[in-house]
């Protein structure tokens, strides 16, 4: 203990900070290696705007591992000067640049004087036009036969009949048969009129093909006799029966100049080949042919 009367001692212990300031001096450097930066990248952009573009290619080969060239400058740098003679891309500071261009395909042309590029070229716009058309034919028979298919389920007197009506699309065209059924025949018994119930089948039929302006042929089919046997008037009466339903047809409004053809199979063409004498092989077959497709001119 200190002795009364007398001061305390205090004793006081000062830091000395070395380095320059309160932040020292390591600031200094970063900010002298970003002005060095700055002024590189300037000189960078200096140089490339004073420079033509042989040299800068000069620059660009000199640095390429395999571009390696005597020199024949003075100085010797990659911006040294340029002399007349040799192309060097590490002391001429230009060089010739020579572009190759890809050869050009041979042309060979036909007895008319056209490429065949041009005529394949043309060959396969005709084909995905005829392929186009090909396909809007085989979506208006499908229309079509929807289109009846409606017209015999939404009328009561065909609603009945419809099942002596067969719908397919063949290579052909668009088939449309009028079938006989035991007890429902379509014709009388060696006669080739066409009864009421085939009139109003052959109507409905009508309507269908004058959606279309595709041409039409008819022909008639008969079944062949208990014994198996073919009868020359089958011939003439199945003729006969496509003809009288041409004449229903033309009644109804089909353009005589649409029907193609009118002819008689007798049975020589069965539905059911199992069994030729059964009455289903009786009909009349209607079909609306795949028309050429017209191509514009040009093509």
């Amino acid at each position: 203990m200190a002795v009364s009367g007398e001061q305390p001692i205090v004793i006081k212990k000062v830091k000395k900070v070395v380095g320059g300031g309160h932040h020292g001096g390591a600031w200094k450097v970063a900010y002298a290696d970003f002005v060095t930066a700055m002024m590189a990248f300037f000189l960078l952009m200096w140089l490339l705007n004073t420079t033509s573009p042989e040299q800068k290619q000069g620059i660009a080969d000199y640095f390429a591992p395999a571009s390696i060239s005597s020199s024949t400058s003075g100085s010797g740098g990659i911006l040294g000067g340029t002399s007349l003679g040799d192309d060097g891309a590490k002391a001429d500071g230009k060089m010739s640049v020579i572009q190759q261009m890809a050869p050009e395909a041979p042309t060979e042309t036909d007895k008319d004087g056209q490429s065949s590029t041009s005529a394949s070229l043309d060959s396969a716009s005709e084909q995905a036009l005829r392929d186009a058309l090909a396909k809007k034919e085989q979506d208006s028979f499908a229309s079509a036969a929807q289109s009846l298919r409606q017209s015999l389920q939404d009328m009561p007197e065909l609603a009945e009949l419809s099942k002596q009506i067969m719908i397919d699309q063949t290579p052909e065209g668009l088939r449309i048969q009028l079938i006989d059924q035991d007890g429902r025949s379509m014709f009388k018994e060696n006669s080739r009129e066409p009864n009421d119930r085939a009139r109003i089948l052959l109507r409905a039929v009508a309507k269908v093909i004058n959606q279309l302006p595709n041409r039409i042929t008819i022909s008639g089919h008969t079944s062949a006799s208990a014994a198996g046997k073919r009868s020359d008037s089958d011939w003439s009466l199945s003729a006969e029966r496509a003809d009288a339903s041409r004449q229903v047809l033309r009644g109804a409004g089909v353009d005589e100049d649409r029907i193609y053809q009118v002819s008689g199979k007798a049975n020589s063409e069965p539905l059911y080949a199992d069994d030729p004498t059964l009455a289903g092989n009786r009909r009349i077959s209607i079909v609306l042919l795949r028309e050429k497709p017209v191509l514009p001119d040009g093509l």
